[in-house]
């Protein structure tokens, strides 16, 4: 049975993938966008003298990126995060993508993340007694994003 033109449009599940590494368990993710700055031109018109405002395209914004996730034993968010925080840019900042899979698990979409970093680790709240999932939060500052 073929899918419907919308089943397509929904994503299943997230990843994230930086330098090979793969990490499929992402549940929610947040702030992707693309921006870019807007130049006014503000000038009279030559032929009736009236004042006009031009808006043109400018450079290109950088972004952040929160991934969240259950928490589990894998490591990867701590050892790319304390590798910034070490001051060893040269090994955290890497090109990666988010990537957004369909029920079955075939990548839709991906989102080309350059010259990324992660900016902070946040674990949720501990909570005695809670029967809450512990998440983690992953936010990662990007310079360029492209969509696939």
């Amino acid at each position: 049975m073929a899918l419907a033109e919308f089943d397509k449009a929904v994503g299943h599940s997230y990843g994230l993938e930086v330098d090979g590494i793969q990490i499929k368990q992402i549940s929610e993710v947040s702030g992707l966008k693309m921006e870019q700055d807007v130049i006014e031109i503000k000038q009279n018109s030559a032929a009736d003298g009236k004042y006009i405002i031009k808006k043109v395209p400018g450079r290109p914004k950088a972004g952040e990126v929160t991934f969240t996730r259950g928490l589990t034993d894998d490591t990867s968010f701590e050892k790319w995060v304390k590798d910034s925080h070490f001051g060893k840019m040269g090994e955290a900042r890497k090109d990666g993508a988010v990537v957004i899979y369909d029920y079955e698990g075939t990548p839709l979409k991906r989102y080309n993340l350059k010259r990324c970093w992660p900016k902070s680790l946040e674990i949720g709240t501990l909570k005695a007694g809670d029967t809450s999932m512990l998440t983690e939060k992953l936010v990662v500052t990007y310079e360029e994003l492209e969509p696939e």
